[in-house]
């Protein structure tokens, strides 16, 4: 039996004034799918993903979240597209002087009334809502840290931190912008191990663009491969090879596209 797409990218294309950055884009993401977009810079792959948060609409083609195409959508139904979609950034966006709870707790704000959001501005949330957000840093591997500072954590543990406020908001869909950018080898590879954990046990669609390769090919279930705004590559990570990195990448090393071997130790640990 088919499966219904998630995600259906329908031949998009974004233009910003004569610049073309986004060429007739056209996949489709299945649920459940870890998808790895790659590429060097000005490739496309932050615009893709602001096209699919609807934080700017594509010129031409269409995105669809199973029927609904979101050129369509406007108010309250705008709104609760977005809080389908969870957003995981390099810079963490985390309040750093609030308990690691608190952020977590942040996350819930989707799904409180307006009168409950208003009591959140002063930190108050039910008990309902602290144990939802306890849950999702236990997936995350932090249940031991949720009263603690966030600024005392380290990068990797704050990346995390901003993991479980994602799951905290129970989106659909994970979009990843260069989550682990910032970040040295080993925690780089935490932070992804843990996103492929989590994402894995919810059944959550992640989509997250990657700098390094090997990350790519490590974690996800897809790549797809952006060159000056085309898909060049849409495969399993096996097929990644030598000469399609220089497809996507030109006339690059692997090393230094991030195609060489990863550091021993950053297998993922599993939580209970």
């Amino acid at each position: 039996m088919s499966v219904s797409p998630t995600i259906t990218l329908d031949r998009i294309i974004k233009r910003f004034d004569a610049k073309c950055a986004l060429d007739g884009i056209a996949a489709t993401i299945l649920p459940g799918e870890f998808i790895a977009v790659i590429g060097s810079s000005g490739a496309g792959k932050t615009t893709l993903l602001r096209c699919l948060a609807c934080a700017i609409p594509v010129t031409e083609g269409a995105i669809r979240f199973g029927a609904q195409d979101l050129a369509t959508l406007r108010g309250s139904a705008l709104r609760r597209h977005r809080a389908r979609v969870g957003m995981i950034y390099q810079q963490f966006n985390l309040v750093k002087r609030l308990p690691v709870l608190t952020n977590v707790l942040i996350g819930r704000l989707p799904h409180l009334t307006r009168s409950r959001r208003w009591m959140a501005v002063w930190h108050r949330f039910d008990a309902r809502q602290r144990n939802i957000a306890l849950r999702c840093l236990e997936h995350v591997g932090l249940l031991d840290r949720a009263w603690q500072r966030t600024d005392t954590l380290s990068g990797g543990e704050q990346q995390r931190v901003a993991i479980a406020k994602v799951l905290a908001q129970e989106p659909e869909v994970i979009l990843a912008d260069e989550p682990v950018a910032s970040l040295d080898v080993m925690n780089g590879a935490l932070v992804m191990a843990t996103l492929r954990y989590v994402a894995a046990s919810a059944g959550l669609t992640v989509i997250a663009n990657l700098h390094h390769v090997d990350y790519a090919r490590r974690y996800a279930d897809r790549i797809l491969g952006l060159c000056a705004g085309r898909l060049v590559f849409d495969g399993p990570p096996e097929a990644l090879h030598e000469v399609v990195i220089r497809n996507i990448f030109g006339d690059v090393s692997p090393d230094a596209a991030g195609f060489g071997p990863m550091v021993a130790g950053e297998e993922v640990w599993a939580t209970s």
